[in-house]
């Protein structure tokens, strides 16, 4: 199962950086995780101030 960010993600690009599997890039509007590269690690959530990446 993979995260995927919500609307509440503010772009500040600290889950990029933390991601361990290099799934999550800048998007349009917001940060996006490709499914198929998460790991369902987690790691991108512990470091997001808004809470965005959920597990999917």
């Amino acid at each position: 199962m993979a995260y995927f960010i919500n609307s509440e993600c503010i772009s500040c690009g600290a889950c990029e950086a933390e991601c361990p599997a290099g799934a999550i890039s800048a998007g349009d509007d917001s940060y996006v995780i490709d499914a198929d590269a998460c790991t369902d690690c987690g790691s991108c959530a512990e470091v997001c101030p808004t809470g965005s990446p959920n597990p999917a």
